[in-house]
């Protein structure tokens, strides 16, 4: 106790004026026109991008106040003990989503998947007193929830495919709907209480976080989900040495459930009811993630990201609360092979490259979702249970100065290998013990393609400053591995959305806009077919086709 009370005053008579400030995941416009700054030479090099939210200010990244003037973001509205401290309101962030048929959301934080409409609204303050942070930006969620089509009961699937759906139902806590009507939920969202000095950050935080280089899917942290509280350790700017810069992150948290069952729950398939309640107990979850940029390379960085959750049962009884950095090879473990673990657990490397003279970008994230035996293990089946997220960013300078063509192709696949006929992995993000899944809220933590998820998106944008407009088109499989394991050798299943995406992204003075709409053709919805004698060429039958409009509307209001 005498030496943590000795390292809190040290950080107090040390910590100086930082002013340092916090740009939520998810804020309008910001967080991507910095990235681009970075592409032009304009902000810190040695800053991978690869942990976000992004802190400037004393303790953060120092920006150029011609590149990002920080002041008008973040409205100082009191001083005291003389500059030392300061008061601030944080920009008011507003959203609006809407769903024609069915949902189609992602990386949206605590909003939820619903058709219809849904609307978000986070305000708040940050205080800050030497090292000491305190940062209080609740949210408030309205979502219409309204009915919509999901995976069709019998007669329109099989009984033994709702079987089969039901291996994953048990397995990860994602329901189709939240309850039957209107949902509302209030959270403490983007808040935290920090302690600040040096490049690193110890606190209490309920923040969204992402981990990695990518800019779509990351496997294994994003704000696809709504955050949780964590006890956090990270650096908030890069840590230099003689050889090179640091960055990265140690968590514990809190994961909770979302309190919904999976559709018919209660009903018989062959005489029996599929439905296995999922264990009454909060998870716990840690995980540890850093990064390394040498010297000697300009824009390079690489680094390892590991996460395990269990049931607080579980550590509890086994008194293993630091399961991050242990067990990382399962060769001694008798359940290796069986279906026992009580632990859930994936691991990443990942990296990052910036050619500046190119204005131009590649990153990579290779993920594997089951511990391997030993390192023989490894090298010999290094595809089993592997996810692969790669991406490339380019930035063409037009006739005129400051304006910019951007092109982004991103790619990710999460569906098992053939590794799987040896070895079942069974799908990243849900588990056989831990049945939540790795999930927070009902949302999956990591990618928003979700297990057995696979996706190509194409960019191109015109961009100048903080303005932006483009398009994008995606191919997204649902779920592979549920079409793969389901309905063996019948190649007419697959699931695939095909997306037209449009955007806008705009300063109008103190309001900062990103608009954008989505139309998706799902091919096959649900995996539907309709089995047809006379389809041509037989026996290739016709799918269950939708169309969905996805609206969204993110607006920052800074006073």
């Amino acid at each position: 106790m005498k030496k943590i009370i000795l390292l809190i005053y040290t950080f107090l008579l040390f910590g100086g004026q930082l002013f340092a400030q916090t740009i939520p995941l998810g804020s309008a416009v910001v967080q991507d026109y910095l990235r681009r700054q970075q592409l032009l030479g304009n902000l810190d090099s040695s800053f991978s991008f690869n942990y976000r939210p992004v802190v400037f200010g004393g303790n953060g990244l120092k920006i150029d106040s011609l590149v990002f003037d920080t002041d008008n973001y973040f409205k100082t509205i009191a001083r005291f003990d003389g500059n030392k401290g300061s008061l601030k309101i944080l920009p008011l962030d507003f959203r609006l989503a809407y769903d024609s048929d069915h949902p189609d959301s992602r990386n949206d934080g605590a909003m939820i998947r619903s058709r219809g409409l849904q609307t978000y609204l986070s305000a708040g303050i940050y205080s800050e007193w030497g090292p000491l942070t305190i940062q209080l930006k609740p949210e408030l969620i309205f979502a219409e929830n309204n009915r919509y089509q999901g995976f069709p009961f019998k007669p329109r699937h099989f009984e033994s495919t709702w079987q089969s759906r039901y291996v994953f139902f048990n397995r990860i806590d994602e329901p189709e709907r939240y309850g039957d009507g209107n949902y509302t939920q209030a959270t403490v969202g983007q808040s935290s209480i920090r302690l600040n000095q040096w490049g690193l950050s110890l606190g209490l935080s309920t923040e969204n976080i992402w981990w990695g280089p990518a800019i779509r899917n990351s496997l294994m942290m994003s704000n696809n989900a709504q955050g949780f509280p964590h006890i956090t350790f990270n650096t908030q700017r890069p840590i230099e040495t003689f050889i090179g810069s640091f960055e990265g992150q140690i968590l514990t948290g809190q994961l909770k459930a979302s309190g919904f069952n999976p559709p018919y729950y209660d009903s018989l398939f062959s005489g029996q009811v599929q439905f296995a309640p999922k264990p009454n107990d909060w998870r716990y979850f840690q995980a540890i993630s850093f990064s390394y940029s040498p010297k000697w390379i300009q824009g390079l960085s690489f680094g390892v990201t590991r996460w395990v959750q269990q049931y607080y049962a579980n550590a509890k009884a086994g008194k293993d609360y630091f399961p991050a950095v242990s067990g990382i090879f399962r060769g001694k473990d008798p359940n290796e092979f069986g279906s026992e673990l009580r632990q859930d657990e994936a691991a990443s490397l990942f990296g990052r490259w910036v050619w500046f003279d190119s204005k131009a970008e590649v990153y990579f994230e290779f993920g594997k979702n089951d511990a391997a035996i030993n390192l023989r293990d490894l090298l010999v089946d290094s595809d089993h249970s592997r996810a692969l997220t790669i991406g490339f960013s380019k930035l063409f300078p037009t006739a005129k100065k400051d304006e910019f063509y951007q092109f982004n192709f991103e790619l990710t696949q999460m569906s098992q290998t053939e590794s799987r006929f040896f070895r079942n992995a069974l799908s990243w993000y849900i588990h056989g013990v831990v049945r939540d899944g790795y999930t927070n809220n009902g949302e999956v933590l990591g990618s928003a393609l979700g297990p057995g998820g696979n996706a190509q998106y194409l960019e191109v944008s015109w961009l100048k400053g903080l303005k932006r407009i483009g398009g994008a088109v995606e191919r997204y499989v649902h779920n592979n591995d549920f079409a793969t394991f389901t309905f063996s050798g019948d190649f007419t299943r697959y699931w695939v959305d095909y997306n037209l995406h449009g955007f806008v992204e705009w300063q109008f003075d103190k309001l900062f806009l990103r608009g954008s709409l989505f139309y998706t053709k799902s091919l096959n919805y649900q995996w539907e077919v309709i089995f047809d004698p006379n389809a041509t060429p037989y026996p290739y039958y016709p799918g269950k086709d939708r169309d969905n409009f996805n609206l969204d509307i993110n607006l920052a209001y800074t006073f």
